[in-house]
């Protein structure tokens, strides 16, 4: 059994992911595995949905298998998240190909942008450096280094939200020096909008018309949710994470704060000093966002210090043997899908599955299980780090 692996959040799954599960189907692969971030996703938030009821969602939508991007990297910038993902992948014998939306579906075009921004000469770190004196953010300073230095690239397609995550999946790709072929698929539809309306609707406004108490918000998710998701969007309830967040913040060292992924050059001192003045999550962000410092790099940072991930930890991680832990597989052929992921890694589906984590992969993954236990601790809920859905 082959499959096409899909990194994803289904932050709530809906039409778009449909669509890309389709289009996957028609390029010819009759196998999606999905690698999905757990309770708490890339921009610094806890997800609408426990891990286990994403998944099931996939699995009941046209997925084969989800197993758990582990949250280390789920929380992590577009590099480290892109390259846990493909390091995991890169470690199971039947990933064929791996597939993402992007704005411009050429393959060459993202293999050739990879390969130019992963250079590492002088003259690259030079013009990196001297881009980001004025606070340019690093991948925006990154970008600017290598169209400065004549390469042949369209600067829309290196700013593109969408474009940036897949050139970071073709950079991973070839550092792992993997065999997965990229399959860049044109999205439709737009990236973050914050209303609904058109064929497609964003994540973004999908969780806005979720959390909105108004009834034409709620009739209007119907064209956008598959129907079990719809069913489980009508109970929904906001997590409680921000308070938790803050409080934590306020409690941690300088020193444990900086050593997160996406904090850097002081920037610790500036969130702890704000904090003690700004005691509400949503007024202080935007008083530490600077040029350089984005909204979700600080959202991040909060969420890094919450669960304990440290950048040293993380990079230690992307050159071990790690693990993949499945949160649910299609019914009907299970065994044959569990055995078809078995290879270089062991697939934790069961408790006793436990055991065979050694060394990295087990600190990596009782991170995994804490962020597993804040998450029951916020929403007042129990699910067992073990359970897996057969759907």
């Amino acid at each position: 059994m082959k499959f096409c692996a899909i990194v994803s959040e289904f932050d709530p799954f809906h039409s778009g992911h449909k669509y890309l599960f389709d289009k996957v189907k028609e390029a010819g692969y009759e196998h999606i595995l999905c690698i999905m971030s757990g309770n708490f996703v890339q921009r610094g938030e806890a997800a609408v949905f426990h891990k286990f009821v994403r998944a099931r969602h996939a699995v009941e939508n046209g997925a084969d298998a989800v197993i758990e991007l582990p949250a280390c990297f789920a929380v992590s910038p577009a590099e480290l998240f892109a390259g846990g993902a493909v390091h995991i992948l890169a470690s199971l014998p039947n990933v064929d190909a791996l597939a993402f939306g992007c704005e411009i579906d050429n393959k060459s075009e993202f293999l050739r942008a990879a390969e130019l921004l992963s250079r590492e000469d002088k003259a690259f770190k030079a013009a990196l450096k001297a881009n980001m004196k004025d606070g340019t953010s690093y991948i925006r300073a990154r970008n600017a280094a290598v169209l400065s230095m004549g390469a042949d690239l369209d600067e829309n397609f290196l700013s593109s939200p969408n474009n940036i995550l897949g050139v970071e999946y073709c950079r991973a790709l070839l550092a792992e020096k993997s065999k997965i072929e990229p399959l860049p698929i044109l999205r439709r539809g737009g990236h973050a909008e914050e209303t609904l309306g058109g064929e497609f609707a964003s994540s973004t406004a999908i969780r806005a018309a979720m959390r909105s108490g108004g009834k034409r918000d709620k009739k209007s998710l119907k064209a956008y949710l598959p129907a079990d998701v719809l069913a489980d969007a009508a109970t929904f309830e906001e997590v409680p994470y921000p308070r938790a967040a803050l409080v934590s913040l306020l409690r941690a060292q300088r020193e444990k704060i900086a050593a997160a992924p996406d904090c850097s050059e002081g920037l610790e001192n500036r969130l702890c000093s704000l904090a003690k003045t700004n005691p509400d999550y949503d007024a202080l962000l935007p008083k530490v966002v600077t040029k350089r410092y984005t909204l979700s790099r600080i959202r991040r940072i909060l969420m890094q210090n919450f669960l304990g991930v440290e950048l040293k930890d993380v990079k230690e991680y992307l050159t071990s043997p790690l693990y993949a832990k499945v949160l649910a597989v299609r019914e009907e052929n299970a065994e044959e899908i569990l055995a078809s992921l078995a290879g270089n890694i062991p697939v934790i589906a069961r408790k006793s599955d436990f055991s065979l984590l050694k060394k990295d992969a087990l600190d990596c993954f009782l991170l995994d299980v804490r962020a597993n236990d804040l998450y029951n601790a916020l929403t007042g809920t129990y699910t067992n780090e073990f359970l897996t859905i057969f759907a």
